[in-house]
């Protein structure tokens, strides 16, 4: 397996990288066999970026078949807000697909995963790709940095009755105003351009409610986007993988039935990405 860490430089960035988890090709054996790559976005209300949803995920992507990345992407700490972020995000997907063939990664079955504020940058991505005013801050082809999947884990998504406030305050910093704060409610903005879907909730979340992903899977229906959706009855916010592994030393993050979700996701990926 190949490890790297790439720079990601773009507008103001500070220090922003790409963490590479790149299987071996073996051509030998498999000849020019090209893998999928799911980039994840880790959560921490743009505030910080937890490692808990970061290489314990990806190292398990692996085990699916796939390449894996993390994008540890630049905070309102560093003094950033929107729309750096999602540049970042989308420089990270730029730079895998220029360097498909290098990494024998598909070109076509490039995916995002985010979890809590990860998963509403992923998001972003997958509902803003196409549209102009992105394309122009990035300097990029909109192409370039389209995904081709969407994995959420608990997500933030509304920025209204059930926000979690936090995570959009920290998002827009200097720049809020009412504006930009609908803009960013992702439930409205998702059109037929959004890829197919996988997510989970728990219904106990009393952190991002369970709100933020039943109105986003509702806009996904309105527009005819494929999705999966589960919803776990306990488990409270930024569970992870909900096993020992991921979890704090209180040890709270850890539930039977939310540790599934990995295995469903797996599934998914299979079926509709990997055996395609």
């Amino acid at each position: 397996m190949k490890c790297e860490t790439v720079k990601i430089e773009i507008a103001k960035s500070v220090q922003a990288t790409l963490s590479l988890y790149i299987q071996d090709s073996y051509p030998e054996l498999y000849g020019d066999r090209k893998r999928p790559v799911v980039l994840v976005c880790p959560g921490g209300g743009y505030e910080h970026v937890s490692p808990r949803e970061g290489e314990p995920i990806a190292l398990h992507f692996l085990t699916a078949g796939c390449h894996a990345a993390v994008l540890w992407y630049d905070i309102s700490k560093q003094g950033v807000a929107h729309p750096q972020e999602l540049l970042e995000l989308a420089k990270a997907m730029a730079y895998l697909r220029e360097h498909a063939d290098e990494y024998s990664i598909d070109k076509d079955k490039i995916l995002v995963a985010g979890f809590s504020a990860g998963g509403h940058l992923a998001a972003s991505l997958c509902c803003f790709w196409h549209e102009v005013w992105l394309e122009k801050e990035t300097g990029l082809a909109k192409e370039s940095y389209q995904p081709n999947g969407l994995i959420l884990a608990y997500p933030v998504i509304t920025s209204g009755e059930f926000a979690h406030r936090g995570s959009f305050v920290n998002l827009m910093g200097k720049e809020a105003s009412p504006e930009l704060e609908a803009k960013l409610s992702l439930e409205n903005q998702v059109t037929d351009k959004v890829p197919p879907v996988f997510m989970w909730h728990t219904f106990e979340d009393g952190a991002v409610p369970l709100e933020n992903s039943l109105l986003f899977a509702s806009a996904l229906r309105r527009a005819g986007v494929n999705f999966e959706y589960h919803v776990f009855p306990h488990g409270g916010h930024g569970y992870s993988l909900a096993t020992k592994e991921t979890a704090m030393p209180s040890m709270v993050e850890i539930e039977p039935q939310c540790e599934q979700w990995m295995q469903l996701c797996k599934n998914w990926l299979k079926y509709n990405y990997i055996e395609k």
